[in-house]
Formats: C-alpha cells, structure tokens, sequence
C-alpha cells in the first residue's frame, strides 16, 4: 500500500519543522541535519523521508552524499494556501486594534 502524506500533517511536527529551517538557507546531508537535534539518526531519516514523500524536500545526489533542499514550488504551494487565513487574521486583529484604542480614548 502507497501511504501519501499530508503537507500539513508534516508540518505539524516541530521536529520536521525546525528540519525545514535548517535547509532553508542551504542544502545539507541527513548527517549534517542529524547534529542538529538530541535525537537517532534514524528518527531525523523518517522526518527526512517524511518531508521528501510531501515533496518539501527534494534531495539531490553529489558523489557519495545526498544533499536535501528545500522545494521553493511546494513551499509555495502551502503559502498560497495559508495566505487568505492570513489576511482574515490580520483584517480581525485591526479592526480590534481599533476598538480599543476607541476605548482607550473615552
């Protein structure tokens, strides 16, 4: 059985997002991800193949290395998604910004 993967089900994790935040800037080994966190390397290699099977990874092979980066387009894709939330969120918090410094005036 072929088991795909929410996006947002991967983001859920905080493991898996902090593993985002790291190949933000540039594109790193399992090794290299692997020292960043208190945890197996075969727990970063699930998170790996987790972000890579929601395609917010890609990885790349250079020599005996496999380089994992960030997926500009996917990563897009989630934006997009998120972004009218975003903007709801932000009309709200200003409307409220405006009702209190109302109040804050009387």
């Amino acid at each position: 059985m072929n088991l795909r993967r929410d996006v947002f089900q991967a983001i859920a994790d905080p493991t898996r997002r902090a593993i985002l935040m790291l190949v933000a800037s540039q594109a790193m080994t399992a090794g290299a991800i692997a020292a960043n966190f208190d945890t197996a390397r075969p727990t970063v290699s699930k998170h790996l193949q987790i972000l890579t099977e929601c395609e917010l990874l890609e990885q790349q092979q250079n020599g005996r290395e496999n380089y994992y980066y960030i997926n500009a387009k996917k990563m897009k894709e989630v934006a997009d998604f998120i972004e009218p939330f975003r903007q709801m969120w932000d009309e709200r918090f200003n409307k409220l910004e405006a009702i209190m410094k109302s109040y804050k005036g009387k």
